[in-house]
């Protein structure tokens, strides 16, 4: 298995704040690797370390076989970076944006011609190669960025919370694209505040206060959880919530559109008692999501 990214006990400080503390991280070629935690839990933090783009305060990482802070300048070379806001030029088009970058690349004539016949129609952005990067789509601007990103073929993607506000039609060609990627043998290092997107990752890390609390495959994840999860249908979700978050061996209740999640202790209620408390209501009991598990390790930390 070839490496790409490595952290041993990668710690970052900003005075008395730890934003990272102590990452080991192991990333192998050709895998999707997902990042989540809630706002403040040092997610743009480790990458921008893992770019070269912060020292660390302690600890050492090594991306595409260069040491982050001794070799900053071969581990850009290996990566493509894209940060959470749109970084491009909003009064050039697709195409003089593309063409920008790849002068900064210094990618020129048969190759910068070949990039964009492929980079153009995998995105389908192929009929806007003309249009003002200011007059895109949020989607729009988010695949035109990670053309650009592309242009001079990384082997690492960092991405931080691409699809943050984008609608889920272009999520979810954003997504594609990613795979596709994959299979081209890039590895791709995303942070989401989407669960739903880290279930496509081949591993995720669950972040919270700058540590990493749990890193495995969503299905891993989802089997490790200790709770109970049941799922209730009622007529009114705000005011039964407050009714089951006091009931014994409830852990958290969740509202997910018109219905609840609970997760419960087994050996402390079992769901005939609940329903014994709360007749008017209908439970199921669900495999968890992503988000029950996050929402289970969360308010474990924070009881710790």
């Amino acid at each position: 298995m070839e490496l790409m990214i490595e952290a041993h006990e990668l710690t970052r400080q900003f005075g008395a704040v730890t934003a990272v503390d102590r990452l080991n991280l192991e990333i192998a070629r050709g895998e999707i690797f997902g990042l989540v935690g809630p706002d403040g839990a040092g997610k743009t933090t480790t990458l921008r370390l893992l770019c070269g783009l912060v020292n660390p305060s302690s600890g050492e990482a090594r991306v595409a076989g260069h040491d982050v802070v001794h070799e900053t300048v071969a581990v850009k070379d290996h990566i493509g970076y894209m940060a959470q806001r749109f970084g491009l030029y909003q009064d050039l088009s697709v195409e003089e944006n593309m063409d920008f970058y790849a002068d900064l690349f210094g990618i020129m004539g048969k190759e910068r011609k070949e990039l964009k016949q492929r980079l153009l129609p995998m995105t389908r952005m192929e009929q806007f190669r003309t249009r003002q990067a200011g007059k895109l789509s949020g989607g729009m601007k988010q695949k035109l960025a990670l053309m650009c990103t592309l242009l001079h073929r990384p082997e690492v993607l960092f991405l931080d919370e691409p699809t943050n506000g984008v609608d889920p039609v272009s999520r979810r060609d954003f997504w594609a694209i990613l795979y596709q990627l994959v299979k081209e043998g890039i590895t791709v290092f995303v942070t989401t505040a989407y669960l739903d997107e880290a279930e496509r990752c081949n591993r995720v890390g669950l972040m919270y206060r700058g540590r990493l609390i749990r890193c495995a495959e969503p299905a891993t994840l989802r089997r490790e959880l200790h709770q109970a999860c049941y799922e209730v249908e009622t007529v009114n979700p705000k005011a039964d919530r407050e009714l089951l978050r006091h009931q014994e061996g409830v852990e958290s209740v969740e509202v997910y559109g018109a219905r609840l999640h609970v997760l419960a202790s087994p050996s402390r209620v079992s769901l005939e008692k609940l329903q014994q408390g709360l007749p008017q209501a209908t439970f199921r009991q669900v495999v968890p999501s992503l988000e029950d598990v996050f929402i289970s390790v969360v308010r474990g930390e924070e009881k710790a």
